[in-house]
């Protein structure tokens, strides 16, 4: 006999910005496998509820939504049988800044991680999200294992070599709910992080390979009227000394905000000071509000080769982005063959926009945005906001046909099926 679920009214909850109200009429929060396959067995709309991070409605459902954090489960370690590395398997609602502590206590890393810690592994692997680095894929292809329910409340599981897999990792919440993800993980490495003043537009043009080539990972930050700061974090096994001037830009000589006048105590250590690589590779730390707090994002990816052209087209529209931005963040992103990620295919350049929450001057300035970036076939991240149609997303992703079949089949009467679906992978169009 299956379970009965733990069910109650919805709270009358929002995503983490504020600006998307969910409208479910139950919240689960199953304490036990068991009970989830019911609850998605006996549903005819569910969706799985993360750390609310994204800035849409691709989690949004007019039925059933469920949360998985009272469900059972830890970090397991699988070393390989070289013993370099292996595989950490998360439950399905643990965050990386939960996951990541355990990694370091047991001298191993993830190769990548994103700006923030507070955000849920499987969210942020469904949707792309990534860190950044020339030759540092998203935080997706870490992913060598899943375990998800299906809409007929079957556990499924999938695995590199599974013909399925590489249409499966960001799956954008189609195929079911994730229980358990693998994660490739490999030894442990410490870094530093230098912050950079002062570099001019000209030259990073000039030198645009080789500033993102320079370090591990790095960040220029700007208004679209000139370049504000460069955060570099290098490897301290690879680059043995930083410079005191990168590519003409002078070395911050204080802890230094992306917001200007926001405070530093929530940010990284940064002056070059080493630490673990999952103290450092985030902007910020896991005991604080990341970025500001009062915020609304937007990123879009194009292939890196047209970064310049793709960055002189959003400077011409500094005048319309500035008074509604608090900052934009370029870094790039490692190829990669996932079917629906932003970087399948080619390496790219990602261009992101943390904007003031004021959604009705965002939502319509976004359309202006998409139209420069057009011509050099920019991707928008699936978790914020953007307006790209399903016509035009099919266009920009070759295996998207692959990936609405995938969907078909793993979900045929549309249990997973929402609006944000419809209007970006249209799979039951």
């Amino acid at each position: 006999m299956p379970e009965t679920s733990t069910a109650a009214p919805a709270e009358p909850g929002t995503n983490w910005a504020g600006n998307v109200a969910y409208r479910a009429a139950r919240l689960h929060r199953p304490a036990s496998l068991a009970e989830l396959q019911s609850v998605v067995a006996g549903s005819e709309r569910v969706k799985a509820l993360g750390s609310r991070h994204c800035f849409n409605d691709i989690a949004d459902t007019p039925a059933d939504l469920v949360a998985l954090d009272r469900l059972p489960g830890e970090v397991v370690l699988e070393p390989a049988p070289d013993g370099d590395g292996g595989t950490a398997w998360v439950p399905g609602g643990a965050r990386y800044s939960e996951v990541v502590p355990h990694l370091a206590e047991h001298g191993s890393a993830l190769h990548n991680l994103a700006s923030l810690p507070h955000i849920t592994v499987a969210g942020a692997t469904a949707t792309g999200t990534h860190g950044s680095g020339n030759r540092n894929g998203s935080l997706s292809t870490a992913v060598v294992g899943l375990e998800l329910v299906r809409a007929d409340g079957e556990l499924v599981r999938l695995a590199p070599g599974d013909p399925d897999f590489a249409g499966a990792v960001v799956h954008l919440g189609a195929l079911g709910v994730v229980t358990r993800i693998g994660l490739r993980y490999q030894p442990a490495f410490q870094v530093r992080t230098d912050v950079y003043v002062e570099l001019t537009w000209e030259r990073l043009f000039a030198d645009f390979d080789a500033v993102a080539d320079a370090a591990y990972s790095v960040s220029v930050f700007t208004d679209w009227r000139e370049v504000t700061q460069v955060w570099v974090k290098a490897r301290t096994d690879e680059h043995a000394v930083v410079p005191e001037e990168f590519f003409g830009a002078r070395a911050a000589t204080e802890p230094t905000h992306m917001l200007p006048g926001t405070p530093v105590e929530n940010l990284t250590d940064q002056l070059g000071l080493p630490g673990e690589w999952h103290e450092r590779l985030p902007h910020f730390r896991t005991g604080f509000t990341p970025s500001s707090g009062e915020e609304l994002q937007t990123e879009y990816f194009v292939p890196r080769q047209h970064g310049r052209e793709a960055c002189e087209a959003l400077r011409s529209l500094a005048h319309r982005i500035a008074p509604l931005l608090q900052v934009s963040e370029l870094r790039t992103v490692a190829a990669d063959d996932l079917w629906l990620s932003p970087a399948y295919g080619g390496d790219v350049l990602a261009l992101h926009f943390t904007w003031l929450p004021e959604e009705e001057r965002v939502r319509a300035l976004l359309p202006a945005i998409e139209a420069a970036l057009r011509p050099y076939g920019a991707r928008p991240h699936w978790g914020k906001l953007f307006t790209t149609g399903a016509d035009e997303l099919a266009a920009l992703y070759p295996r998207m046909g692959s990936f609405r079949e995938l969907v078909r089949r793993f979900d045929p009467q549309g249990v997973f099926r929402n609006a944000y679906l419809d209007r970006t992978v249209a799979a039951f169009a």
